[in-house]
């Protein structure tokens, strides 16, 4: 069990640093970009994303990540590095509460409806769907990139403490 705390630290850190890199991704560039085109493009190309992001690639990166945080958080204890342990567990519990529950309970729901909503041909009509659809989702979606940015520094943070005697 000794030598599985750095590799799991690193794995951890790769795997909240994913689903940040994730998360990220579609606020500076991919929701600004759909934001810019034809709304009728970006209701279609927008359900075909998130059709598409059910994968295995992506599978662990959002759902073992705070399997993965707790693991280490489990080992830290076990080795008494409890500020790391604190850390790593910190991390575990919110990326869950702020990340993947906000994912669960609003980001997917709001896809699942705009998956059901044909794509209007009425340039006016596309527009307002998009409007009403983009906004919140980006409101969630920037909480769920900064809520897993804070998970990345108390990750790093609890990198950094078990190089340190009162870690």
């Amino acid at each position: 069990m000794a030598r599985a705390l750095v590799p799991m630290s690193m794995l951890s850190l790769l795997s909240i640093g994913a689903i940040f890199g994730f998360f990220y991704a579609w606020v500076c560039s991919t929701m600004w970009g759909l934001d810019a085109a034809d709304p009728r493009v970006s209701i279609a190309a927008m359900k075909a994303m998130n059709a598409s992001v059910r994968n295995a690639v992506f599978f662990p990166a959002f759902f073992l990540t705070p399997i993965i945080l707790a693991t280490t958080a489990g080992i830290a204890a076990l080795q008494r590095k409890k500020r790391a342990a604190a850390l790593f567990a910190a991390s575990a519990a919110l990326y869950v509460a702020g990340a993947l529950l906000v994912t669960a309970t609003i980001n997917v729901p709001m896809n699942e409806a705009l998956a059901k909503i044909a794509v209007p041909n009425d340039f006016g009509e596309a527009q307002r769907v998009w409007q009403d659809y983009s906004a919140p989702w980006q409101f969630w979606n920037t909480l769920r990139t900064v809520v897993s940015g804070v998970c990345l520094l108390l990750t790093g943070l609890a990198i950094q403490s078990l190089s340190t005697r009162t870690a």
